[in-house]
């Protein structure tokens, strides 16, 4: 049956645009099964689940795993969402007795996940162009898109997404809500990027709001992934506010991932394939890196079913390189230079220069005049999960078995791991394809991060 959170706001999705006015009809899923057909079905072969080992399942479920939606029934204070997305930031507010009434999105999937899961009213919004039409509540909640600020990305100081953090700003000083919380990665405080992030604290300062920076690591919210976000506070009133968030007991993935139920087919690659050859040679802890040398890489040369063959003074010239290429620098960006020719020569003789030909043919090098550079310059491919430390950052990618690996299995993680990691309760349910639902979970602040945020606003500043 669905829930009454879902019930509550299901009917409530429209375009909210002057240009556009059309209903946007979220998808239902009341059952397990309508569940299911809605995934993307891949060609991947489906198997039953891997035998794991005895101690796999010790201890309990995490308790924000088995937490129920919440109504907004009982809530004291009220808030309004911008790029709200699937609603991690709206959740964790939720759970701590601020309801979000309104929320402001523009991706119509993330949208239809967030009635089916919180009771407040949801907008299709191009917040570029216009202004939520609703009176502006206590609390204005913020998660601006992080693509164009994001080390994950190409961080183009110039990506018109960026733009969209003053559009947070305009809105705060023409409705003043008392508190205004925005979202974003790290890096937004490095580089050119950190003038649009300063553009943003100064504008609201103007306007007569204190403002603080907060960073907030997944491990001490008690997560299961090392996952950083920054946040800006901003508030109304008294200045002598002193910010203190206490530090909660970190998860491993194993404990994050105690008495999951898998409610999709587990995708397996296919004996055989690319993925399924290289995931056979990552152990735990273990990626593919061919930019880095230690215990925890494995290079392209040493997975011969993929990539080829080589001899053993092949294999050493390859880590030669692989060392020189940053060790040496002659310029300021870029992973590493390319490697002359002559330093490998007076490393292992002559005899070499015939080896270089081959390395390229079979596809390790690149030969440019006197220099030398790798192919496949990649780190962090192929990076497998362990059960007894935390998870990388869930990113939208984290169902892709080429970048993320489960921690026994030779496969990828599912969107119900990844939701459990991120922090999701097992009621959490979402819309769209598997390929939706990881984009939706990846940009999403995790719903225990958000929480312990929030408490702190209502403690500190709201009951003030």
């Amino acid at each position: 049956m669905a829930s009454r959170a879902g019930q509550l706001g299901r009917e409530n999705i429209t375009r909210h645009s002057t240009l556009v006015q059309e209903k946007i009809e979220p998808t239902r899923f009341e059952t397990r099964q309508a569940i299911d057909a809605s995934l993307a079905r891949s060609d991947a072969a489906r198997l039953p689940l891997a035998e794991r080992p005895d101690n796999d399942a010790i201890g309990q479920a995490p308790a924000y795993a088995k937490l129920e939606l919440p109504t907004g029934q009982a809530c004291g204070w009220h808030a309004t969402s911008l790029f709200s997305g699937c609603g991690g930031l709206d959740l964790g507010f939720l759970q701590q007795g601020i309801f979000p009434v309104s929320a402001y999105d523009i991706d119509r999937k993330s949208l239809a996940t967030y009635v089916q899961n919180l009771p407040g009213r949801a907008f299709r919004t191009d917040l570029s162009r216009l202004k939520p039409h609703n009176s502006m509540p206590t609390i204005l909640l913020a998660g601006a898109p992080c693509q164009g600020f994001s080390t994950s990305g190409k961080r183009n100081v110039a990506d018109p997404r960026n733009a969209l953090l003053m559009r947070v700003a305009d809105i705060a000083v023409a409705s003043r809500p008392r508190v205004v919380i925005v979202e974003n990665v790290p890096a937004a405080l490095s580089g050119a990027h950190l003038r649009l992030w300063e553009g943003l604290e100064d504008r609201l300062r103007s306007a007569g709001y204190n403002v603080r920076r907060l960073l907030l690591d997944g491990q001490a919210c008690g997560l299961g992934q090392r996952r950083k976000r920054l946040f800006l506070l901003s508030w109304l009133g008294s200045d002598s506010i002193r910010i203190e968030i206490p530090r909660q007991q970190s998860l491993s993935v194993r404990e994050a991932l105690t008495d999951l139920t898998q409610d999709e087919d587990i995708e397996w690659p296919r004996e055989g394939t690319r993925d399924w050859l290289i995931a056979q040679q990552i152990g735990a802890g273990q990626r593919v890196s061919n930019v880095r040398i230690s215990e925890r890489t494995i290079a392209t040369w040493d997975i011969p079913e993929v990539y080829g063959a080589t001899t053993e003074l092949q294999k050493l010239i390859l880590v030669s390189i692989t060392r020189l290429r940053r060790r040496e620098r002659v310029r300021r960006h870029g992973d590493g230079d390319p490697v002359h020719i002559n330093r490998l020569v007076s490393e292992f003789g002559n005899a070499i220069i015939q080896e270089l030909p081959l390395l390229e043919s079979a596809g390790y090098i690149r030969i440019s005049g006197d220099f030398l550079e790798l192919r496949q310059t990649y780190n962090g491919r192929y990076r497998r999960l362990e059960w007894d430390a935390p998870s990388p950052t869930v990113d939208t990618r984290f169902g892709r078995p080429d970048l993320f690996l489960h921690p026994s299995d030779n496969r990828g993680m599912t969107p119900r791991e990844a939701a459990r990691i991120q922090g999701f309760p097992d009621s959490f349910r979402f819309a769209g394809s598997k390929s939706d639902t990881f984009t939706q979970i990846g940009n999403a602040v995790p719903p225990p991060m958000a929480a312990i945020l929030a408490n702190f606003v209502r403690e500190a500043i709201l009951k003030a």
